[in-house]
């Protein structure tokens, strides 16, 4: 111990990336800072590791808190530690990102933390590097949907390729050829058609899908553009 007395010490905090999918729009959970400094100014929610507990369990417990939700995909996505990222001390950043169905998440929690879901193209300046991790973090989820077959924990368990596909386009930030890409989709294999459709999507309606719950993991290349792992 008297070792490192000598070395600096420092606050170890994370920052959580919470993304959500509604109305064809991935969303970013954010909420108006209560403190200073850049009091009233957007924020993603966070908050320090505490000396009981890893980061990942720091991580966990602030999504909790904030959306009521366990057991819910969370991936780390940087270390941020530039020295004066913070202008009060010297604290190092773990960003995390999270996704999760936003009809599934408590909406008291996240009023009583005074946040908000914002979509992702509209979102304002956010303090610190906060808008570095969101970028970082959304870069990660396009190589996720670029390498596994997005959908599970951003959609009902039941969807149609036409909201399977809006999703992929709010995720890329760009269409997908309608046609292309079901056939690409339904190529993987992975999808098990229902016997109830949604009717709101056309005339005919919608054949209804879900993933298939004893997919082994397998590695497609798509001639959309993107190549696709599957871990279902």
């Amino acid at each position: 111990m008297e070792l490192y007395k000598i070395h600096p010490r420092h606050y170890v905090a994370v920052d959580c990336v919470i993304l959500g999918y509604q109305d064809d729009e991935i969303k970013l959970l954010l909420y108006p800072r209560s403190f200073e400094p850049h009091k009233g100014e957007w924020s993603l929610l966070g908050g320090f590791v505490q000396e009981n507990e890893s980061a990942d369990e720091a991580a966990s417990r602030i999504l909790k808190q904030t959306t009521g939700l366990e057991q819910i995909f969370l991936e780390q996505v940087a270390s941020f530690s530039e020295p004066n990222r913070d202008p009060e001390a010297r604290v190092i950043s773990l960003a995390y990102f999270a996704l999760i169905r936003i009809d599934l998440h408590d909406e008291e929690c996240v009023r009583e933390n005074g946040a908000y879901w914002i979509p992702i193209r509209k979102l304002p300046n956010l303090i610190f590097d906060h808008q570095e991790m969101f970028k970082k973090a959304l870069k990660k989820l396009q190589q996720k949907a670029g390498y596994s077959l997005c959908g599970r924990e951003l959609l009902p368990e039941m969807f149609t390729i036409i909201q399977l596909r809006k999703l992929y386009e709010a995720i890329f930030q760009r269409e997908f050829d309608p046609g292309n890409f079901r056939k690409k989709i339904l190529s993987f294999g992975v999808l098990e058609k229902l016997s109830v459709k949604d009717a709101t999507e056309s005339r005919k309606g919608a054949f209804y899908y879900q993933f298939k719950k004893d997919i082994t993991e397998k590695i497609l290349i798509g001639s959309s553009g993107f190549s696709v792992k599957l871990n279902v």
